[in-house]
């Protein structure tokens, strides 16, 4: 068996706040030297892009159902979140005050996130709004993706990491990059659903609405508990270069491919939003821009997996791309290890972390496999 530092080339398709992360750990790996790549259609500059959704996340940590029912998401929520609060000292993060109010009644015990948020407590009636029956208080974060995304840009950039602006239709593009014996992640998001040798059905968009707004006045998160596609939410965020700004929301449209804004959707949410928040309304507070972006939702949760796919592609009816790497005949057909890691739906920012460590292992695993060969 090999005792030296393993060389591992690594190339990572997408370059969301799941394909920067991982490419973070990776690159801080101790045991294995990855020799890392981030290819992408969108960088972290492009934050007007409509054609991935991380620019336009809400980007705070709030519970979601799938943690309660699923026991591996649940610890990639708890990592994270862990994380993020450890990171609240540096800016990036913002330690977030919060209530959510719901027309359900409850307690703490039936929440599966009470032991993993801070300060949870459950809200006297006369702090509860009218049309709802429960409301609980308690300490989360959040960040803001302006500035969250170009710090794991910048260090990874600082770490030897090179970035290509791409646009990957067919995994066969990437054979000569990866390599022989390198991984390829892929954190495609919505795009695993059309890129070649992956084509994953099960991906469908959730269109998304949020009005990005200046004001002060705004140091809690508000979040209301739905049972339709309008949502209701208030998130301050972080920030630096622009202080004091907060989201507001927003809708949850399944299987809505459409990116234009609908103005009679954003006064649906500003009213709704001021209805909790008066100082919406005053003169100190402005809007600075309506988002529409598509969550990369999935039937069954995310797909974080190993899969060894076959190259060059073959095609049913002959019709993957050529890219001038391709043989008539199979006798250079070669494998490419391809770990996937997609379709977070609403929940990419509070899963990152969490997700993209147990990716890390299962690229280590492969690389000592390979090694003790």
């Amino acid at each position: 068996m090999s005792t030296t530092k393993a060389e591992q080339s690594l190339v990572v398709l997408g370059a969301g706040v799941l394909g920067l992360t991982i490419a973070y750990l990776a690159a801080l790996a101790d045991d294995v030297s990855f020799n890392i790549r981030v290819i992408a259609r969108e960088l972290p500059e492009d934050t007007d892009s409509q054609a991935w959704a991380s620019p336009y996340a809400g980007a705070n940590w709030s519970p979601m159902e799938l943690g309660g029912r699923d026991e591996r998401v649940r610890k990639w929520e708890e990592k994270t979140f862990n994380k993020l609060w450890d990171m609240i000292p540096t800016g990036l993060v913002k330690l977030l005050p919060t209530k959510l109010y719901t027309a359900r009644v409850g307690n703490i015990s039936d929440l599966w996130w009470k032991d993993l948020v801070r300060n949870i407590r459950i809200l006297s009636p006369s702090d509860i709004p009218e049309s709802f029956k429960t409301g609980v208080a308690f300490d989360t974060v959040s960040v803001n993706p302006a500035e969250y995304l170009p710090w794991l840009q910048s260090e990874l950039i600082s770490r030897g990491v090179t970035f290509e602006r791409r646009n990957v239709r067919s995994l066969d593009e990437l054979k000569s990059m990866v390599g022989p014996d390198g991984i390829l992640v892929n954190a495609s998001s919505l795009g695993s659903r059309s890129i070649i040798g992956v084509e994953d059905t099960k991906l469908y968009p959730i269109r998304g609405q949020s009005i990005l707004v200046h004001a002060p006045g705004l140091q809690e998160c508000l979040l209301v508990d739905s049972e339709t596609e309008e949502a209701t939410y208030i998130i301050p965020r972080p920030g630096k270069g622009q202080p004091d700004t907060a989201i507001l929301g927003g809708v949850f449209q399944f299987r809505n491919w459409d990116t234009s804004l609908d103005m009679q959707i954003a006064r649906g949410i500003f009213d709704r939003c001021a209805a909790f928040a008066p100082c919406l309304k005053s003169a100190e507070s402005r809007i600075l821009k309506h988002n529409v972006g598509l969550r990369p939702g999935r039937e069954g949760g995310p797909r974080v997996e190993l899969e060894r796919i076959m190259l060059p592609l073959q095609s049913t009816h002959d019709l993957v791309p050529w890219n001038g790497s391709h043989t008539s005949d199979r006798v250079g057909e070669q494998s490419m290890l391809v770990v996937h890691a997609y379709g977070f739906g609403p929940a990419g920012y509070q899963m990152s972390w969490g997700a993209a460590e147990e990716v890390l292992e299962l690229m280590k695993a492969q690389v000592t496999l390979k090694h003790d060969i």
